[in-house]
């Protein structure tokens, strides 16, 4: 019987559907928890929305090849870390069940599959104009110094969040082949989101952490937690609604906002870092967050549109 991983759930369809030689590597790429999927997506498909294809099957080639990309870099990325974090993740409860510190997964087959996902982002990512391109080649400098960062900054989830939201500048790219004002502060928007939670999502580890040595923003942050998620989501917000403004979005926009800032507020409110289940359902929690910022900038679209004649 396969040993449960402490954040994915006990009857996934990994476990229900897939071969059993496959699913230590379909475990590596946390297709179990496609959380990760969704908030590396999310900026992508901000972007394009703020950009806009003037083709509606353009916007869905477009939404269709991100999520594909987003879904193999993510496995890619996940695949890479618990490589360099193995021995780190042995001594963690919530991630001694992983493929690698358990045995069920070889390094030499991880660095196979990583391989795998690698050319299936490559395949997605040749499809998108020249800009895009160089900005996603430009992206993996980010996604290999990541899982480091923990060893040697409080401040590992900055890290993250410079590379999780690349996307925020790929989708514009995509659309335009070009650079702009907005999406810059998109992904500056992106980043502040990714600060607030993830290190919602680092309080599962803080004891564990402390004990091996490596290095959170939960563990720097402590009891000042709540402050902090109060100015990094509040700065998304801004940041978001700033975006648009750049972009030419008309007034639904900043009243969409309302939602995903009511959200944020609710998370900030109501988490309790000191329980990991109720820090990993807040964190989950923010896979709605990012779909509330996408209909706020699809309403400020719509509206901006001029009326047929």
């Amino acid at each position: 019987m396969t040993a449960h991983i402490a954040d994915a759930a006990r009857d996934n369809w990994i476990i229900r559907f897939s071969p059993d030689p496959w699913r230590p590597y379909l475990e590596l790429s946390r297709l179990d928890r496609p959380i990760g999927t969704w908030l590396l997506l999310l900026p992508c498909w901000w972007s394009v929305a703020l950009a806009m294809p003037g083709s509606p099957l353009e916007l869905a080639r477009l939404l269709l090849l991100f999520g594909i990309g987003a879904m193999a870099m993510r496995g890619a990325g996940c695949t890479f870390n618990d490589i360099v974090d193995r021995r780190f993740d042995g001594m963690v409860e919530r991630t001694r069940n992983r493929p690698l510190p358990s045995g069920r997964a070889s390094v030499r087959g991880a660095w196979i599959w990583l391989g795998v996902q690698a050319l299936v982002g490559l395949a997605v990512l040749l499809q998108l104009t020249p800009m895009a391109v160089w900005l996603g080649i430009g992206s993996l400098g980010l996604v290999a110094i990541y899982p480091f960062m923990k060893r040697f900054t409080w401040w590992p989830q900055l890290f993250l969040g410079l590379a999780f939201n690349w996307g925020a500048l790929m989708g514009w790219a995509a659309v335009t082949d070009g650079f702009a004002a907005a999406p810059a502060v998109l992904y500056l928007a992106g980043i502040f989101w990714t600060l607030g939670y993830d290190t919602i999502y680092a309080h599962q580890d803080k004891q564990d952490d402390a004990l091996i040595g490596v290095k959170s923003s939960a563990r720097r942050l402590g009891g000042a937690t709540r402050p902090f998620l109060w100015a990094v989501y509040a700065m998304t917000i801004v940041l978001v609604a700033l975006s648009g403004w750049l972009a030419g979005l008309a007034w639904p926009l900043y009243l969409a906002l309302v939602l995903p800032a009511a959200h944020m507020a609710w998370q900030t409110v109501r988490v309790d870092i000191d329980d990991w289940q109720d820090c990993l359902n807040k964190f989950r929690a923010n896979k709605l967050t990012g779909l509330l910022v996408l209909a706020a900038i699809a309403l400020g679209h719509l509206a901006a549109a001029p009326l047929p004649l």
